[in-house]
């Protein structure tokens, strides 16, 4: 059953966790479940997705309980009303302490359109929160860091915080295609999970009959902890500041 976040007449939110496809696709031809019919056999009633989430991402996730309300989000979203997402990640390394990502996307294959352009703006802001040093050797270095970042998309593109992290050479931890498998791999082992570190913590809207600020939150799972509790175990582990460089430490 899905923990529901949020519901009035029009739309319903609920806590998406990882692994689970927003709604049947071809390019996971073998999943059986998704959040869509899960939750339409839930409450009862159809529901419209108003957005997506990646398969491995967790957190807020909105659905329309009407056709006329997902097409008013829908005209919102193209007159440039979008959302407003947060999220939290892990990422490799310690990325500086704030900064913004401009960086154009192509459109992905299976997304391509061809009245669209195929290069769209791309544009993140994020906040390095926390820093990590795990006791995990990486080639010349004796440990790996980690940061857990806050991340705001100010455009919505496919995979676009997955591509920037990427981008900056601070991809995220568990991510199979934009990351690094060996060190995903090696992680995975060491924490006892193995995920994609990419959590949709908070939503912020104009709902779309009210007009009334709308805010949604979904708090992070318990298997985050583990970052700093495998993190405390280690001596001298990651509490400088941004930029404080360690010759010890995998960048």
């Amino acid at each position: 059953m899905l923990t529901i976040l949020y519901r009035d007449d029009y739309l319903v939110s609920v806590a998406k966790p990882p692994g689970l496809l927003v709604h049947r696709t071809g390019l996971d031809a073998g999943e059986t479940r998704f959040a869509l019919q899960l939750l339409r056999d839930q409450i009862g009633r159809p529901v419209w997705p108003v957005h997506r989430l990646d398969k491995g991402t967790s957190g807020v996730l909105l659905f329309a309980l009407d056709a006329a309300t997902a097409r008013a989000l829908g005209q919102a979203f193209e007159r440039g009303e979008a959302m407003r997402k947060s999220y939290r990640a892990v990422v490799r390394g310690w990325p500086p302490e704030s900064g913004v990502i401009d960086h154009p996307l192509r459109r992905m294959p299976d997304d391509m359109r061809t009245e669209r352009e195929e290069i769209q703006h791309a544009l993140t802001h994020y906040r390095t929160l926390e820093h990590y040093e795990l006791p995990l050797a990486q080639g010349q270095f004796a440990s790996t860091r980690c940061a857990l970042v806050e991340l705001q998309p100010v455009t919505g593109r496919r995979h676009q915080l997955r591509r920037h992290m990427k981008h900056i050479a601070h991809p995220i931890i568990g991510d199979a295609t934009h990351g690094k498998g060996p060190l995903n791999r090696a992680l995975a082992e060491l924490l006892g999970l193995q995920r994609l570190w990419l959590h949709a913590g908070r939503l912020e809207l104009a709902h779309p009959v009210t007009g009334q600020l709308l805010v949604i939150e979904a708090g992070l799972g318990e298997e985050w902890a583990r970052w700093a509790l495998v993190a405390g175990a280690w001596p001298d582990s990651g509490q400088a500041a941004a930029g404080d460089a360690r010759p010890s430490a995998n960048p």
